[in-house]
């Protein structure tokens, strides 16, 4: 992905906002601490790694029990 106006109205839009500030969180105080944010983080990573290994296991019980449950028929060849 190229970074920069490619047409007419590309460059009309970055001489438009080219001096306008979006980024205004400095201004703000936020309700969270960064700690805070990152427990949660921590929490959120290890409930998506503990859903991944016991997805994993489910997986590998599910085969062992339909792989008992089979039954096979002999191949008659004609």
């Amino acid at each position: 992905m190229a970074i920069g106006a490619r047409d007419f109205i590309d460059k009309l839009l970055v001489e438009k906002y080219a001096k306008e500030k979006v980024d205004n969180h400095d201004n703000l105080e936020s309700k969270f601490t960064p700690d805070e944010v990152m427990d949660v983080m921590s929490v959120a990573s290890h409930n998506a790694i503990n859903y991944l290994k016991l997805s994993q296991k489910l997986a590998v019980v599910c085969y062992a029990v339909n792989s008992k449950a089979a039954k096979y028929s002999p191949m008659v060849l004609a």
